[in-house]
């Protein structure tokens, strides 16, 4: 049984160097919802147009709220971005590899194993691997990721941006989530929401 986060096991002592409300946000276990604001630019091609499809990214370009539905057990992560115009969800998951500080996210067809690295209390996910439909991704198609997230009083920051060789721009996104210094549980909530609806009747 674990019993620390995900992305604490997989960095060992160097999550304790990131920004607080990075490792507020990483620390965070069961159903939580985060608001925030992001600006979304469209895939830059038709090919990578298809290709976004098949992971579920954001097809056209778009700016407002973003919603962020974390459910993170022991065992897994699961997120949901609600962009302006799209829901994308990915799982995340600790790499089951001898190699530490690494951690596989699920995403559409797409399995994706990054290193986890911490850069003046930043958080940078360098792509390690790519599997498209099961089958390996060879390093010259392997796209140039950035993936990165910082930490700004209460709220984090990210980036992510993907480009694929010969293709262009698949994925790209860039905001900010609001982590409040108390999170509460989502379910926990609505439990006691639930309860006062009760004894208010």
């Amino acid at each position: 049984m674990h019993s620390l986060p995900l992305y604490q096991r997989a960095m060992g002592p160097t999550f304790q160097r990131l920004a607080p409300a990075l490792a507020r946000f990483h620390s965070l276990s069961g159903l939580h919802r985060l608001e925030g604001q992001v600006q979304v630019d469209a895939p830059a091609t038709w090919s990578a147009r298809l290709l976004a499809l098949a992971l579920g990214a954001p097809q056209r370009a778009a700016q407002g709220t973003i919603t962020f539905e974390l459910d993170a057990r022991p065992e897994a992560e699961l997120w949901t971005r609600r962009f302006p115009t799209q829901t994308m969800q990915s799982t995340l998951r600790e790499a089951s590899t001898l190699v530490a500080g690494q951690v596989v996210e699920h995403l559409g067809a797409a399995r994706l194993t990054f290193a986890l690295h911490e850069a003046d209390g930043r958080l940078v996910m360098q792509l390690q691997q790519l599997h498209f439909c099961g089958v390996a991704c060879p390093a010259w198609l392997r796209p140039q990721v950035v993936a990165e997230e910082a930490g700004v009083g209460e709220t984090l920051h990210f980036k992510v941006q993907a480009t694929v060789p010969g293709v262009g721009r698949v994925v790209s996104y860039q905001g900010h989530l609001v982590v409040p210094l108390v999170a509460q549980d989502a379910t926990a909530t609505a439990t006691a929401m639930a309860a006062a609806g009760g004894a208010q009747s």
